[in-house]
């Protein structure tokens, strides 16, 4: 027998809308509503979609001594972060990594002054925390009882000011807490879409009086799981299982960002799980690269397709792929041998569908501009 779904604390405005839903991460999630994936693609970049993700795992970790310096040298060994590097009160991009420098998950970390607020992918929750947990004995990690939404698109600070002004002076990546309609919401501005915006926990009983606010304005739809993966496709930004998995080093995904300087070089270098193999391959290369793609036949790439020469040889593979609803012909991110990638222009490329061999192009990323506000 399957394991019973779980709900999130706006399911019943999900089903008033009209929500599509479907199984992900083990919670009935809503994947389109009846306007369909296309027309909530496009009216976040023109507009604003707001996204529930209250299946994404919340967590808080504090030091059991209450001691900052313990959280910060117990986080720093179990991830590659740096917080003598790190200003309180922002957010950042990280990687929990395994013993080969394998990326586990990626995660969203905002540095408080007593703690440390995490935000874990959905199918990687449990494994996470106890990962967490065996690494960092004396934090003390718990879960955040709140719904998750994000406000995404070029109107979301008007929107999200509407309702508490400090949302205006908000730059990408900074967090702060924000009153919204009397409820204290604690609030980053981010997102997964390339798009200006906002990510809000909201607690969970107070979730939909805010939600339905937001939906109020006539700039606001709701956007489902659907075109939240094409718009991150689109921005160029990877998927946990797709472009990133426990086989897949940071650099060939180039994530190598996500690893401050500091951790590279200098008194803090090294020092956290995979740190050997990570660090050998910033200094002598990767024997594959994670790259955008394009195809002007109109034939859909998904991922898993076969990336091969003019020849047939296989020299890469499709990690995820649509019809970009933004440029209306095919994107993809794949993984291209190096070799292949160092004679881009001098080598033909062509995906394998079915009877078909579609011609495909190395693309800069993103496919469409970011326009977060910095």
């Amino acid at each position: 027998m399957s394991e019973e779904l779980r709900h999130i604390p706006l399911d019943a405005i999900h089903r008033a809308l009209g929500a599509r839903f479907g199984a992900f991460a083990g919670f009935d999630m809503p994947i389109q509503y009846p306007e369909g994936l296309r027309s909530e693609h496009l009216h976040t970049r023109d507009k604003v979609g707001l996204f529930d993700v209250s299946h994404m795992g919340q967590l808080r970790a504090r030091a059991r001594d209450a001691r900052v310096a313990t959280l910060h040298a117990e986080l720093e060994r179990a991830l590659p972060v740096d917080f003598d590097v790190w200003p309180i009160g922002m957010q950042k991009y990280s990687l929990l990594l395994n013993d080969t420098g394998g990326v586990e998950d990626d995660l969203m970390l905002v540095h408080l002054p007593d703690e440390v607020r995490l935000i874990v992918n959905a199918g990687n929750r449990d494994h996470d925390l106890a990962l967490l947990r065996e690494r960092c004995p004396h934090v003390e990690f718990t879960w955040v009882d709140a719904a998750l939404i994000a406000l995404q698109g070029p109107h979301a600070e008007r929107v999200l000011a509407g309702l508490d002004p400090a949302a205006e002076a908000m730059r990408f990546m900074e967090a702060r807490e924000l009153t919204l309609l009397g409820v204290p919401c604690f609030t980053t501005r981010s997102g997964y879409t390339g798009e200006d915006g906002y990510e809000i926990s909201i607690p969970a009983g107070e979730a939909p009086r805010v939600a339905e606010r937001l939906l109020e304005d006539r700039s606001v739809r709701p956007v489902g799981l659907g075109a939240r993966d094409t718009l991150r496709l689109e921005a160029g930004l990877p998927l946990h299982g797709h472009e990133i998995t426990p086989n897949t080093l940071p650099i060939e995904a180039g994530l190598g960002f996500g690893i401050p300087k500091s951790r590279r070089v200098g008194p803090k270098a090294g020092g956290f799980p995979g740190a050997g193999p990570i660090l050998e391959q910033i200094a002598q290369g990767t024997r594959r690269k994670l790259v955008g793609l394009a195809s002007y036949e109109a034939i859909p790439i998904r991922a898993h397709a076969a990336i091969v020469t003019e020849d047939g040889r296989q020299v890469g593979e499709v990690t995820s792929g649509t019809i970009s609803p933004t440029l209306n012909h095919p994107v993809m991110l794949a993984y291209i041998e190096q070799s292949i990638l160092d004679d881009t222009g001098k080598v033909a490329l062509h995906a394998i569908v079915r009877d078909k061999r579609p011609a495909v192009h190395v693309t800069p990323l993103p496919f469409v501009p970011k326009r977060y506000k910095r």
